[in-house]
């Protein structure tokens, strides 16, 4: 039997059809929670934070950390070795990672009418017209920038995307799982050597950009029986270097022949190639409200290869904090609005394994020993030594790395 992708609209009576599905014929089932379970195993990354890859969004330090693109690598690498087995069906947003020169996949999208789909989100989570309205439209609009940023189509339900489309509404679970199945049995759809080769293809595409990510670097890799093609789409002044030490790591993976560098379209572009540096701090948060002192400070960060971004006033800092997920911030504590003591406490409150460092120019003892008793991990005065800042960086950093090895060993 082909394998099955099933990609589909949330309140479409998914979960129905993929079972119906699944009960019929010996399927392994793999949903996008068994994928980001998977990616976590390989990875050590934190699911929540593999499933950030869906969004839209991009977090403000993504430019040092590559973290939309490692969680990508990994999260394909789940999905290739998911294929390494026959008779499997895919279910969810994973299903559009599936390169579509493996042909023995059936390719099914399941939609349904405004109208349904509205009824259905009353029923299972009671909510009003209004409200299932707003959660359809926002829900589609992420499924509708994750299918642009794999596919480059901005329709997500765009026939040519898919073997089939089915509307549930009006065909029913059991009449859709009864076209899938038909539709299953297509000649088209049989195994083989060009689509089997596809698959290997894609492991070994992936096994190379996970190789190439776990070492900091985030470029474009093809691969074709053997053969890998990486593709350096940020421009580099080192770039024989950088070359040589992509061929080093791409050869040490198993199956691989021989490796072809290039420059892309984007390489002459301002964009620099940044390597993600493990032992720097990578994600700091500056608040100040001295707006070119923190500016100043952050570029003199930035070129010790730390990963930094600014926030002027605790408010922004707080929001900044929710969404983007730094690991150290320092703060000063005389801001107007929320002050840099209020931040420390809500952050210690709510993100107690966020790092904050102490860096003010007007505090007494007593605010020392006020902000070391919230939690902060040290109290620093301005004017500050940046030798001195950045090795209290590179403590915190550590320190966070270390009980994040203890987490993963326990």
């Amino acid at each position: 039997m082909p394998n099955i992708s099933i990609f589909y609209g949330e309140f479409c009576r998914a979960d129905s059809v993929v079972r119906e599905v699944f009960d019929r014929k010996d399927y392994h089932l793999v949903t996008d929670a068994n994928i980001l379970a998977d990616a976590a195993a390989l990875s050590g990354i934190e699911p929540h934070r593999l499933e950030k890859a869906f969004s839209s969004t991009t977090s403000v330090f993504n430019k040092f950390t590559h973290e939309k693109e490692r969680a990508l690598a990994f999260l394909r690498l789940a999905v290739a070795e998911a294929l390494t087995e026959d008779n499997v069906l895919v279910s969810g947003y994973l299903a559009h990672l599936i390169p579509h020169d493996i042909t023995h996949i059936l390719r099914v999208c399941l939609i349904s009418s405004l109208k349904s789909r509205i009824a259905i989100a009353g029923e299972e989570r009671g909510l009003s017209e209004k409200e299932a309205t707003r959660t359809i439209t926002r829900l589609d609009e992420r499924r509708a920038n994750w299918v642009r940023l794999q596919r480059g189509v901005d329709d997500p339900w765009d026939p040519q995307l898919y073997d089939m489309v089915i509307p549930v509404d009006t065909t029913h679970v059991v009449e859709s799982a009864s076209l899938i199945e038909e539709h299953a049995e297509s000649p088209e759809l049989e195994i083989t050597t060009a689509s089997r080769q596809a698959v290997n293809d894609f492991i070994l595409s992936s096994r190379v950009a996970v190789a190439l990510a776990r070492e900091g670097h985030n470029v474009d890799v093809r691969a074709r029986k053997g053969n890998v093609l990486l593709t350096i789409n940020k421009h580099v002044l080192m770039l024989k270097r950088l070359e040589e030490e992509l061929k080093q790591i791409t050869n040490s993976v198993t199956g691989v022949q021989e490796v072809e560098t290039r420059v892309g379209s984007d390489f002459h572009k301002s964009d620099v190639y940044r390597q993600y540096q493990f032992e720097e701090p990578s994600r700091v948060l500056l608040v100040d409200d001295e707006k070119q002192f923190v500016q100043t400070l952050s570029e003199r960060l930035q070129l010790r290869n730390m990963g930094t971004a600014v926030a002027y006033d605790g408010e922004t800092a707080l929001q900044q904090i929710e969404r983007d997920e730094p690991e150290v911030i320092v703060l000063d504590l005389m801001m107007p609005g929320i002050s840099g003591f209020e931040v420390l406490k809500q952050v210690k409150q709510n993100r107690p394994e966020v790092e904050v460092i102490v860096l003010t120019g007007h505090g007494s003892d007593e605010d020392e020993e006020t902000c070391m008793n919230l939690g902060a991990f040290a109290y620093l005065h301005k004017p500050v030594d940046i030798e001195v800042l950045s090795q209290k960086l590179k403590e915190a950093n550590e320190h966070i790395q270390q009980k994040r090895r203890r987490g993963l060993e326990g």
